[in-house]
């Protein structure tokens, strides 16, 4: 039976009392670590089902139908690698979105096009473009190096680390900072907000969160963009940790011809 760690709104979230760890950790990069741990690298790999529903500034409604396998390459939150296969509807079934996730270069990202049957190398510089028309970024789904920011701890309180996050290379993104909400718990961040010229226009938060195979995991977020309108949300089932995933399920070879035994 799977168990609710805490209340599923968000709103509900941020008044629970914390009851974790009797002293609270001051070193920001530690905290950034935990939290970037319990975000992306818990377990040794990973897959889960994914319905996507995208919602415009007017209201209208277009869902996707997702599978996502991740597997860590290394035991250092290093190294891993994602493939995201696209089940529903007709005019992105068998599309893949592959990441080669590294800390020392750029990732690699690849997306294949089946009408096309084309291959399309995801270049760096296009990692903050929407991910197939929702209001997530690619590097949203992978994530965001920690490497690439300087973290500050803003504030301390009783259920949460907040965080704040500033570019090194701001040339690079389209924001100034953003703040993060990271859980003392579960060291899961469960909201965060980007800001340019001083007001907060992109917000990501993390709806409910239970635990999978003792793992805290995200099983509902969603993301709202002020400058375009409307949001995107994200539901997870079927969410399975350590099911020993084949490395070469994470190679060019596996974009044209999906691995479907993984995919059921």
């Amino acid at each position: 039976m799977k168990q609710l760690i805490f209340i599923t709104l968000l709103s509900a979230i941020l008044v629970i009392p914390y009851q974790g760890f009797t002293q609270d950790l001051t070193d920001v990069n530690e905290i950034v670590k935990k939290a970037n741990h319990s975000a992306y690298y818990q377990g040794k790999d990973g897959k889960a089902r994914v319905k996507m529903t995208i919602k415009d500034a007017q209201g209208r409604e277009r869902t996707r139908e997702l599978t996502i396998l991740r597997k860590d390459m290394d035991d250092k939150d290093e190294e891993q690698q994602f493939y995201v296969y696209f089940h529903q509807p007709a005019d992105v079934r068998d599309t893949v979105f592959m990441v080669h996730k590294h800390v020392s270069k750029d990732d690699d990202r690849w997306l294949y096009l089946p009408a096309l049957d084309v291959v399309k190398r995801i270049a760096a510089s296009d990692e903050r473009t929407s991910f197939v028309g929702s209001h997530f970024f690619y590097e949203d789904v992978s994530g965001r190096g920690i490497e690439e920011d300087n973290h500050e701890l803003l504030e301390t309180t009783q259920n949460f680390y907040v965080i704040k996050n500033i570019p090194k290379d701001p040339k690079t993104v389209e924001f100034d900072s953003y703040k993060v909400y990271i859980h003392k718990g579960t060291f899961i961040p469960v909201k965060a907000e980007f800001e340019k010229g001083g007001k907060v226009y992109r917000t990501a938060e993390a709806l409910e969160v239970k635990e999978i195979q003792g793992f805290p995991t995200v099983v509902k977020s969603k993301m709202t963009d002020t400058n375009i309108g409307g949001e995107t949300l994200l539901e997870y089932s079927d969410v399975q940790y350590d099911i020993n995933i084949p490395d070469d399920i994470f190679t060019e070879r596996y974009l044209r011809k999906a691995p479907r035994e993984l995919l059921k």
